[in-house]
């Protein structure tokens, strides 16, 4: 079950979020072949058009368990400010080559609005 946490980001703002990963046992999360899908919506029914996708990427090294997720200042002004849902997944390849996919995080954004633009 993904873990849920709800954030803020200012409209016109370069944001990055770091996210640790852990084991049941709270060992760091091997990352090592997996890959990283994080998207952001107005609601759930959004269609594409209306979905923000995160530039997401396992950071280095991937034994340290950790995802790191951008928007960049375009992005962030693009957005109209209110609150907005988002998740994270998390996949890779099974020894069959079936793709195993694992949502990690999900939760609320609330965008606020800039003046000076």
């Amino acid at each position: 079950m993904a873990q849920y946490e709800e954030f803020t980001i200012d409209q016109g703002a370069d944001i990055a979020l770091e996210i640790y990963l852990v084991n049941t046992d709270n060992s760091r999360k091997n990352l090592t072949g997996y890959s990283v899908a994080a998207k952001l919506k107005k609601n759930y029914n959004s269609d594409s058009a209306d979905t923000t996708t995160f530039s997401s990427i396992v950071a280095d090294p991937p034994t340290d368990g950790v995802v790191t997720l951008t928007l960049n200042n375009s992005q962030t002004d693009a957005l109209k400010p209110g609150r907005y849902v988002y998740d994270v997944e998390i996949s890779y390849q099974d020894s069959d080559e079936n793709t195993i996919i694992e949502r990690v995080l999900e939760g609320r954004v609330q965008v606020t609005p800039s003046v000076t633009r």
